[in-house]
């Protein structure tokens, strides 16, 4: 996607896609935080996006390039959504931003998710296993890298397969104990519930995904798996070079 009208074009869709997503999920997003967090991730996150929209609509934007569209999505959230998350997701997507300068292409975007990624675990400071947004944006940005440099996929294919990652991110963190934020003062208590930011992370990741499929060519494969690994199990293999032998 070279040519810089239609990535400002792409990005002012995605946004509009992200911001609807958000306001038709606000009340599925404040039900998981009511459980274990401030109950306020919905209304907060779908005032962010709003907010972006309105800032976006206008001539002004149509004289940007895609970082600084992109730094603006990030410095609008961080100046309208409160508490941890607009350092976490604004500050984050500002800062990354600057990856994008010259345009999107595999090698940008790879490189912005990585950005993204370690901003928000430097601010939040947590792991994998913590029960947050990271554990859904590491195996999401992980396979996305290596869906494009190793396996040498379309950025559309790895993206696709990112959000398949994403996706087992958030089941993952449900028997999750909190270790970090408001849902940590819980302890065990917090088993049991899915935590609200790996899933607004995961309904961005994809509308990102259905805006790229107006864009990008390539095959949607909702399967985080790599090809390179074989269909049958370390056991399975072995029995066949095991049978092999004795013929």
């Amino acid at each position: 996607m070279a040519d810089a009208e239609i990535q400002r074009e792409a990005i002012l869709a995605a946004i509009d896609n992200v911001a609807a997503r958000i306001a038709e999920e606000k009340s599925y997003l404040t039900d998981l935080d009511s459980a274990i967090g401030d109950a306020d991730h919905g209304a907060n996150m779908n005032r962010g996006f709003q907010a972006v929209v309105e800032a976006l609509d206008g001539d002004d934007a149509e004289e940007m390039g895609p970082d600084d569209l992109v730094k603006m999505v990030g410095k609008t959230i961080i100046s309208n959504v409160g508490g941890a998350a607009g350092p976490l997701y604004g500050g984050s997507t500002m800062l990354a931003s600057a990856e994008l300068e010259g345009g999107i292409t595999a090698e940008t975007s790879v490189a912005f998710a990585e950005t993204y990624l370690q901003k928000v675990q430097d601010r939040g400071k947590a792991e994998i296993g913590a029960k947050t947004m990271v554990d859904a944006l590491v195996p999401a940005v992980h396979t996305y890298k290596k869906s494009i440099e190793q396996d040498d996929l379309p950025p559309l294919t790895a993206l696709s397969k990112a959000v398949d990652a994403c996706e087992r991110g958030v089941r993952y963190t449900v028997p999750l104990r909190a270790r970090k934020g408001r849902a940590s003062y819980l302890d065990w208590r917090s088993v049991g519930h899915q935590d609200p930011g790996a899933t607004s992370t995961l309904f961005i990741l994809e509308e990102l995904l259905e805006t790229a499929e107006e864009y990008l060519d390539g095959e949607v494969v909702r399967d985080a798996r790599s090809p390179d690994v074989p269909d049958e199990s370390p056991e399975e293999a072995a029995d066949e070079a095991l049978d092999g032998e004795d013929e």
